[in-house]
């Protein structure tokens, strides 16, 4: 490890599904640590984004957004997000730019209150706004929820805004030692990241409620003596019709969806990817507390 990091700290993002705080955590860091979908509820469990530069390494905390639950499942999402705004260094509350405060921000707000931490409000997609008014409106009605100790307009997907938000909460961050090796950007293993990759892909290529019925068993990861890297993974639904669905006729869905995923993992494993995939059925898995916890869905 460098000894030249001075500050260090853990910042949790939160804030309501969809609003793209996976996309502003892989912004920060600079690389895909978490993946990213247009659908709510993509991240399960809390992902740490590793950065180090200069005297400073950040510990970006990505959590689920925080929705009504209606399983298991979502009990423990919405578990992750409670537990995420507690025992960390600052709060970067991510909001879009609509003049409403909700209530699931006014929930965030409440639990960044009782912490008395510094937090941040950033404000995502800025760059979909034509008027400057209504962006002011909204850091006007946020301002009267909350005194944070600053508020920057972003656009996480272009980039927007990015730079100066660092430079925010790096002031923010206190003194203190490395916590992570300077090359880390992740704390999840690779065995995680490829079952995410696999998962992205499903609920970019399936329609409605069907993948987020569906979760992914990496069974085997190793890496051959010519380098190649061969993962085994079984996708796991809900119910027979889903089966039929995700494999597709002829496997045709099955193939799109392996083929992406294992485009992915070759870059982020920087070698070749023998991928094989299998498709199960469990149901109503999303309400059993074994199958959650058998998943990789536990407390950290």
């Amino acid at each position: 490890m460098s000894t030249d990091i001075k500050k260090s700290g853990i910042i949790t993002i939160v804030g309501r599904p969809n609003v793209g705080k996976s996309t502003l955590t892989n912004a920060l860091v600079g690389e895909k640590v978490a993946i990213v979908t247009n659908k709510p509820q993509t991240t399960r469990n809390r992902i740490c984004g590793i950065l180090t530069r200069g005297e400073s390494q950040f510990v970006f905390v990505d959590t689920p957004g925080l929705h009504r639950a209606r399983t298991r499942l979502g009990d423990y999402m919405v578990r992750v997000v409670k537990e995420s705004v507690a025992d960390v260094d600052a709060v970067l509350l991510l909001v879009e730019p609509i003049p409403n405060v909700g209530e699931p921000e006014r929930q965030l707000i409440g639990r960044i209150k009782a912490l008395g931490c510094p937090s941040v409000l950033a404000i995502n997609k800025a760059d979909t706004l034509e008027r400057k008014e209504k962006l002011l409106e909204v850091i006007r009605l946020y301002s009267q929820e909350h005194d944070f100790d600053a508020v920057v307009p972003i656009s996480a997907r272009t980039g927007q805004g990015v730079e100066q938000l660092l430079e925010v909460l790096e002031g923010l961050l206190p003194q203190g030692p490395q916590l992570f090796p300077e090359e880390m950007t992740s704390d999840q293993p690779e065995r995680q990241m490829m079952s995410e990759l696999l998962r992205e892909k499903m609920l970019l290529c399936l329609d409605k409620e069907i993948p987020h019925g569906t979760a992914v068993e990496i069974t085997r990861f190793a890496q051959r003596e010519d380098g190649v890297v061969e993962v085994e993974a079984t996708i796991y639904c809900e119910k027979d019709s889903h089966k039929g669905i995700i494999i597709g006729k002829g496997g045709a869905m099955l193939k799109k969806v392996s083929t992406l995923a294992r485009q992915d993992m070759e870059r982020y494993m920087g070698s070749k990817v023998y991928l094989q995939t299998w498709v199960k059925v469990k149901e109503n898995w999303r309400d059993n507390p074994a199958a959650i916890q058998n998943f990789g869905y536990t407390q950290q």
